[in-house]
């Protein structure tokens, strides 16, 4: 023992003096014993070499009996095919699983040989291994006509050693070697013959089928004592989080068949000044006849249930079928400083309480078909469904009736829609659906291809085409909407009800195309309006919209730049209305939400309609958003951006920006307003906002947005010089 102590001891010496010479002679090179981090990090990426072509493959695969048991150290051989000659370096024996694995298998066509004791040998063609390739193969071995085995396998034999031989009978005994008893032990030959044992049970009493495999849990368990041990926590109806039959974590009928709620409570408040005309009367003796008190407080409380009931898997497959249907009930209330805002009647006064239930959707969905390996799919929808027609919403964002197929091709490379819309009108001072017929309807065709020049960007074509026969019709507080209430709409005691029949071609894009983050849109409007007010006679229609932001991510933060631009009519009584309108747009661009050009509705002064409606960025002279009819007669409107968000903690996130807004012809306003040279500019908006989330999901979110508004020379030319503001609040609960 101290001979090996000493020789350790020595090698350890050793390592050091030849660790202490390189050292040093790192020294005398470089000056230095620590490495050189500056240099290291300053030196520039290197290239790696180029790939060699990949000229071998793979055959892998399984041995089993008949009944389907992993026959372990079965020995698998290869043949070449065209030699006859064993491969070199292709055999392999199966492991305890029965599987075996040949790699790097040079290309060639191959015969396969399995054996195995107690086993007849197995041979079969294999075929070609192409480069790269991979053969899985399932082998089935026929036992031999051998005597019926006991059921357990025999042990086998080990060699006795450290037996002394006849010759070393009578010599001095020799130093014995360490360990050598319990070698000795080990090593000891087995009884000549084992005592039978019994054959093992059958495996319905070893297994336990558990037909429901959802239902099985894990025990109880709180090692700390505290709560917490989240594998073991229990599901409860109210909590979301952990495993629950309300959210769709295991099935409700048989194994595939599921159920998902959800509640959504959403409060908005929304406090703004905007012009407001005093109407016929004003709320005050004395106070001036045209601008009103533009003061305004608007609180909506919107309560929304979701039942879906779906037939699927859990994950990646999309569903075999669904049946979805979501009520949503509001309340609102809205308080102004002047008389005929909240109702047509001034004995409404300036408050008004309104209560409505909507049914938001209410469809079925179907797969009609599986497409490929690799889940792409075609589905078919029919009923009330959300729809969004591009990345931003530029042109078509509703709820409504509606016959939808849609699917993917090529591993979801390839998405596309094809979709017919039948409208409902739409509760006024709610938004949400009513059940009369609104007479409007909208074909969309479009198709997605993801990675498309790029890696990471996905553009889309599309084609609209929307049929709005119009009629007459006045809202819930008896405004008229359709037809709008300006020009020569009523000429000789006859209202002219109206139809636009328009079609959008269109090309958008989004994603990124290396750091750079890309969005784009382009939409081309072609059509005509039976009789459009403004220009008191039928109208063609020729109108543009383009839009693009590029932002980059700089760790916590994003920075951004955009532009929009809708196309406006420079001859408002030409038969070719020139005036860009979407069909129900909402915009998620330049500020969103949180900017008060985009978020509030400015009425136009003096007439029947708006100059922008709420929730849009177009100034298109609409009498309602959601219940008027698009209008290509309108000044048009040009937008500059620049805007950051920064995620200040991961629950917090704010969100800055400033907008240039102006008219891209002021023509259709001179001839509303009997003005003379109004000038372009809109001004500059402006905007901060707040999104914050308690727990880190979506389950609680809160946002804040103030937003103001300095009015350029041609808001002044209709509206006088007042600053514009806004302040919002939105506290949303899902469960």
């Amino acid at each position: 023992m101290p001979l090996k102590i000493l020789a350790y001891l020595s090698l350890q010496v050793g390592v050091c003096l030849a660790f202490s010479v390189t050292m040093l002679s790192a020294t005398a090179t470089n000056g230095a014993i620590a490495p050189d981090y500056e240099r290291f990090w300053d030196t520039p990426p290197q290239q790696i070499a180029q790939q060699k072509k990949v000229q071998t493959g793979s055959i892998e695969g399984t041995v089993r009996d008949k009944n389907h048991r992993a026959i372990p150290g079965a020995t698998v051989t290869l043949t070449d095919l065209s030699t006859n000659a064993v491969c070199k370096k292709c055999t392999a024996v199966a492991n305890a699983d029965g599987v075996f694995r040949l790699i790097d298998v040079p290309a060639a066509r191959y015969g396969l040989r399995v054996m195995q004791e107690g086993f007849e040998t197995y041979s079969e063609p294999v075929g070609q291994l192409a480069p790269g390739q991979v053969i899985d193969l399932e082998v089935q071995l026929t036992p031999t006509s051998a005597p019926p085995s006991t059921g357990e396998p025999s042990l086998p034999r080990i060699p006795v050693v450290n037996q002394p031989s006849p010759a070393s009978e009578g010599r001095a005994p020799q130093a014995e070697a360490p360990y050598s008893g319990v070698l000795g032990r080990v090593e000891q030959p087995p009884p000549a013959e084992m005592p039978p044992s019994a054959p093992p049970p059958p495996m319905e009493k070893v297994f336990q089928p558990v037909p429901d495999r959802w239902g099985i849990t894990l025990p109880r368990w709180d090692r700390y004592g505290s709560g917490g041990e989240y594998p073991y926590v229990r599901g409860r109806l109210w909590d979301p989080f952990d495993r629950n039959k309300l959210k769709g974590d295991y099935p409700v009928i048989g194994n595939q068949t599921f159920f998902n709620f959800t509640a959504v409570s959403d409060t908005f408040f929304d406090g703004r000044k905007v012009p407001t005309p005093s109407d016929v009367s004003t709320a005050q003796p004395g106070e001036p006849g045209f601008f009103g008190h533009g003061q305004q407080v608007f609180l909506d409380q919107v309560f929304l249930f979701s039942f879906n009931l779906f037939h699927g898997d859990t994950a990646f497959r999309p569903v075999d079928w669904q049946i979805r249907v979501t009520p949503v009930i509001s309340l609102n209330y809205l308080a102004v400083r002047e008389l005929g805002i909240v109702n047509i009647d001034v004995r409404a006064g300036t408050t008004r309480l309104d209560s409505h239930i909507g049914l938001q959707e209410a469809f079925a969905e179907v797969k009609l078909a599986d497409l490929s390996p690799n889940f792409d799919f075609m589905s078919l929808r029919a009923g009330i469904q959300q729809f969004n027609s591009d990345f931003r919403g530029f042109l078509f964002v509703e709820e409504q009736p509606g016959l939808r197929i849609f699917g993917n091709l090529d591993s979801n490379k390839i998405q596309y829609n094809t979709a017919y819309f039948n409208f409902l009108e739409k509760n006024t001072n709610s938004g949400l659906n009513s059940f009369a017929q609104r007479h409007q309807q909208v074909i969309v065709a479009n198709v997605y291809r993801q990675d498309f020049l790029f890696p990471g960007y996905t553009a889309q074509l599309s084609v609209h085409y929307n049929k709005d026969d119009g009629g007459l019709h006045f809202d819930d507080n008896g405004f008229l909407v359709r037809p709008a209430p300006i020009g020569s709409v009523v000429s000789g005691g006859t209202v002219h009800a109206h139809s636009i029949h328009a079609a959008y071609l269109g090309w958008t894009g989004n994603g990124h195309i290396g750091r750079l983050n890309v969005t784009n849109a382009f939409y081309q409007a072609l059509g005509n309006d039976t009789f459009n007010g403004i220009a008191g006679r039928p109208v063609t229609i020729n109108a543009q919209f383009a839009a693009a932001e590029l932002s980059y991510d700089k760790d916590w933060a994003r920075f951004k730049v955009s532009a929009l631009y809708a196309s406006g009519s420079a001859n408002p009584r030409s038969g070719t209305a020139r005036g860009f309108d979407s069909i129900e747009d909402f915009p998620e661009f330049a500020g969103g939400m949180f900017s008060l050009w985009n978020r509030e509705s400015i009425r136009l002064t003096g007439t029947g309609i708006t100059l922008a409606p709420a929730n849009s960025i177009l100034p298109d002279l609409r009498s309602s958003k959601d219940e008027g009819q698009a209008n290509f007669v309108n000044p048009g409107i040009f937008l500059a951006n620049v805007g950051t968000n920064f995620d200040l903690t991961p629950k917090l996130r704010t969100f800055i920006n400033l907008n240039y807004l102006q008219f891209m012809r002021t023509e259709p306003l001179e001839m509303l307003l009997f003005e003379h040279n109004i000038h372009r500019s809109i001004g500059y908006d402006y905007s901060i906002g707040f999104r914050y989330r308690p727990p880190l999901t979506e389950n609680v979110v809160f946002t804040f947005g103030a937003s103001g508004l300095t009015p350029g020379q041609g808001f002044r030319d209709i509206y006088g010089g007042q600053t514009l503001f806004s302040l919002f609040a939105d506290l949303r609960f899902t469960f």
